[in-house]
């Protein structure tokens, strides 16, 4: 996973991502937080959208036997409590065609609870330089 240097600067550690479904978890720490002091939602939504492009890769990669690149085309998330703590992401695929998956992914806090669901549609590309198209 930290072939995405923003989870790298953030902390997350992927625990797994297979059959579709992933898990990312991350431990707030003081760079996180809003200024509530508590989890910040940008830091919410960029767990929840890596989890589900995780598990929609996770799929496609192993049926072609390679890296496979991916955009998020559309996201929608739900807040429900102050993240606190450790937190863990878990996404999993709910439909793929050959060039999109459509993924849902929840946050829960250490205590089990439900901070946020997102629901997102990811799309598998060929991975292009970036850079030459600015």
């Amino acid at each position: 996973m930290h072939e995405i240097p923003f989870m790298r600067l953030l902390g997350a550690e992927l625990v797994r991502a297979v059959d579709g479904e992933a898990e990312i978890a991350l431990a707030l720490a003081e760079a996180h937080m809003n200024s509530w002091g508590v989890g910040h939602g940008g830091v919410v939504m960029s767990l929840l959208d890596v989890a589900m492009a995780r598990a929609a890769k996770s799929r496609i990669e192993a049926e072609r036997g390679g890296a496979v690149g991916s955009v998020t085309v559309e996201m929608k998330t739900s807040f429900f409590r102050p993240a606190r703590g450790r937190v863990v992401a878990r996404g999993r695929v709910l439909h793929r065609s050959t060039t999109m998956a459509y993924c849902e992914a929840e946050l829960v806090d250490a205590e089990g609870l439900l901070v946020a669901k997102a629901l997102g549609t990811i799309k598998f590309l060929t991975r292009l330089d970036a850079a030459d198209r600015l």
